[in-house]
């Protein structure tokens, strides 16, 4: 059977059905790869290694990664609109965590995964 936007041939009929019908929506997936896109960035990826060890406040961060108070609010604002880091205030402290165990769990296997490779 071959298919009529593709020049291949559907071997397993079967099996592309079940998976199609299972598809998210484009939007759903959209939202994913943006995801993986904020994560990629080389910053804030440090930044969600640094928060995946312990909550920190900004200046914490920046004196960590070397960079300016500035930057390290313009990634985390980043971070917050995409549900990857919250903050909570004590005092007039403002300290930033990882947003859930879902985030958690995502960066920690893909530096697992990465990890793995290289030995």
């Amino acid at each position: 059977m071959e298919h009529k936007d593709t020049d291949c041939e559907i071997i397993h009929a079967d099996v592309v059905d079940r998976v199609r019908a299972k598809m998210p929506k484009d939007m759903i997936l959209n939202e994913v790869s943006t995801l993986f896109k904020i994560m990629g960035d080389k910053t804030r990826s440090h930044i969600l290694w640094a928060l995946d060890q312990n909550e920190m406040c900004v200046c914490d961060l920046a004196a960590l990664l070397n960079m300016t108070k500035s930057a390290i609010s313009h990634q985390l604002r980043i971070l917050r609109d995409a549900h990857l880091v919250r903050f909570h205030r004590e005092g007039k402290n403002v300290f930033y965590v990882l947003d859930d165990d879902h985030v958690k769990n995502i960066f920690e296997k893909a530096f697992e995964h990465t990890v793995e490779k290289k030995q």
